[in-house]
């Protein structure tokens, strides 16, 4: 699984810097959502869940973090440092967040409002609607 990213527009003057993000324009989807994690504790993860329709763009604005993306074949970990740039979360991909800078600021925008009949939070249901059934846990 390769994982895809947005590249953003950063305008820079004497001021300071700013990138603006709009759905539909920037990113693939509207904007339903927006929120952020921060003063995660010291070796803690996030995430342990996969959506059935909501898709999600993280970006980390500030500090840095990793993002196993798990599509039921394949692992893959991204490490996020630049506020430049997105990473692109397509629907039924597990995700877990994990190796937090403790000034890490990890924005989150989503397709959908939230809706918790959308989330998949036991690994093994998510391998069960992928059809993968080969590394079912006990």
């Amino acid at each position: 699984m390769e994982p895809s990213f947005y590249e953003f527009r950063k305008i820079e003057d004497a001021k300071g810097n700013l990138v603006a993000v709009e759905g539909l324009r920037d990113i693939p989807f509207e904007i339903k959502r927006v929120y952020y994690i921060f003063a995660v504790t010291e070796g803690a993860r996030r995430g342990f869940h996969a959506h059935r329709e909501l898709q999600q763009l993280l970006i980390c604005v500030h500090g840095s973090c990793k993002v196993l993306l798990d599509d039921g074949l394949t692992k893959t970990v991204v490490t996020l440092t630049d506020p430049c740039r997105g990473l692109f979360v397509e629907k039924m991909i597990w995700r877990e967040m994990f190796d937090f800078s403790p000034d890490a600021v990890l924005l989150v925008l989503a397709s959908e409002h939230y809706n918790e009949e959308d989330y998949i939070r036991n690994y093994n249901e998510f391998l069960r609607v992928c059809g993968n059934k080969g590394d079912l846990i006990d």
